[in-house]
């Protein structure tokens, strides 16, 4: 190599296959982060991405040639900042060290953060801001903006959000930033708080897909520049805690329509039944056990309802178990189940991982679509069209609906209500799928 030839190195996965969400503002976090390594050119052995908790957490893979470190929840400032000053101090190789966090990881670790910058240690914090907690269920988050509807916020919060760039450069930061993902510009953002020789923050303003834009009026163009932060000093004319929750809380409770499940229905079943549902995330699958568990409450049976998927709420496999029964439920594990639908390749892969086939009798039946492999499975195997039919969103409600009219565990009265009042004009869909599979299940 001659002394004209730089070396440039190369640093994200090539063809790396995103983990995230549809539409998720990580891909552009992530696109840009290496695009700011690319510039700089720093030799991957001398870069370390401390990864936190959370969605953003699990970018480490996409990487291939710099140091990863995956910590604990909220953590991940401390370790870096223990990476920066053993490095910085025993070793003087002037390693740069990036912390990826998302919203819940800076609230709980907070304080370091504050030390951090208090400190000015040269660390680069790129902080993933979607306003809730995407990982947990989309609950709300200290940077939730007013009015941001979230599952724990349905009338809107009514908390102020912290201003983060506002903590830090009032703890020593030098260099604060807030950006939109979709800002043309962060990769050069980005590339500047690295090279920034102390501490730098970049709030990274996102949109989560899964549990964000559902329930508010937020795109791109609405976080590029619109979505602002209340003032640090105190605000006149703002309402206590007490009066704001008896106001927008209470009060949208009251307005609310009670959605107690009054039975109304009667169910033959004596004794307990456990289903398992396997599928693909974002193709309604824990929606139509959540179906099923209600239509069997409004059938006068006790239900219980677990579910499971990846870190990520949209992408991946998705779960849910649910047990039906005549008594009450005081066991909610299925070490035999009496029924498994496996509407899709990611359902059927994860029905392996988990053991739900190796856990099924003769007796199981097991409803799985056409297009599978063959698999390994002791239970009595229905192949039928099922995506075919009724597509992957409508999969595993309807052959969970046909197994019924087989079984008549719960009334289907019940669970064709649920479905009608659910899917109001389009659960002519439903009902169409389910008189197609009805003959195809011939128990």
């Amino acid at each position: 190599m001659t002394e004209e030839t730089v070396q440039q190195y190369a640093y994200k996965k090539e063809n790396a296959s995103f983990p995230f969400c549809k539409g998720c503002g990580h891909h552009h976090y992530v696109n840009h982060l290496d695009d700011a390594l690319v510039k700089l050119n720093l030799d991957p052995k001398k870069v370390c991405i401390v990864s936190d908790i959370g969605c953003i957490g699990i970018l480490d893979s996409l990487f291939a040639t710099p140091h990863t470190f995956h910590t604990t929840h909220g953590r991940s400032t401390a370790f870096a900042t223990g990476i920066e000053l053993a490095d910085g101090i025993l070793n003087d190789s002037k390693m740069k060290t990036i912390v990826v966090i998302g919203d819940g990881g800076a609230t709980i670790g907070l304080l370091h953060l504050v030390n951090a910058a208090m400190m000015n240690v040269d660390v680069t914090v790129l902080l993933a801001n979607n306003f809730l907690y995407g990982m947990t269920g989309g609950q709300h988050s200290q940077f939730s903006p007013l009015d941001f509807v979230t599952p724990t916020t349905p009338a809107g919060n009514i908390v102020p959000p912290m201003d983060i760039c506002s903590i830090v450069k009032t703890c020593g930061a030098s260099f604060v930033r807030q950006a939109a993902a979709t800002d043309k510009n962060l990769g050069n953002i980005i590339a500047e708080a690295i090279a920034h020789p102390g501490f730098a923050l970049v709030e990274i303003l996102e949109l989560c897909t899964e549990w964000a834009t559902p329930f508010n009026k937020i795109d791109g163009k609405t976080i590029n520049g619109k979505i602002q932060y209340s003032e640090s000093d105190s605000t006149p004319g703002r309402s206590d805690f007490s009066s704001l929750y008896k106001e927008k809380v209470l009060g949208a409770q009251k307005k609310n329509i009670d959605d107690t499940i009054t039975p109304k229905f009667t169910s033959p079943l004596q004794g307990t039944r456990r289903i398992v549902l396997s599928g693909t995330a974002g193709e309604k699958v824990q929606l139509a056990s959540f179906l099923f568990m209600k239509s069997a409450i409004s059938s006068g049976l006790h239900a219980t309802q677990k579910n499971d998927n990846p870190v990520t709420q949209g992408s991946g496999f998705s779960v849910s178990e649910l047990c039906i029964s005549s008594e009450m439920i005081l066991y909610t594990g299925i070490d035999e189940p009496d029924a498994v639908i496996i509407s899709s390749p990611e359902g059927l892969k994860e029905a392996r991982a988990n053991g739900t086939l190796l856990k099924c009798s003769s007796k199981t039946v097991v409803i799985a679509e056409q297009t599978l492999p063959e698999f390994e499975c002791p239970g009595k195997v229905f192949r039928l069209p099922l995506r075919a039919t009724c597509t992957g969103s409508r999969a595993a409600l309807s052959a969970l609906a046909s197994l019924n009219v087989k079984k008549g565990w719960v009334a289907q009265e019940a669970l064709m209500e649920m479905i009608d009042s659910k899917f109001k004009e389009k659960s002519l869909l439903y009902h169409r799928d389910i008189e197609t599979l009805i003959p195809l299940i011939n128990i």
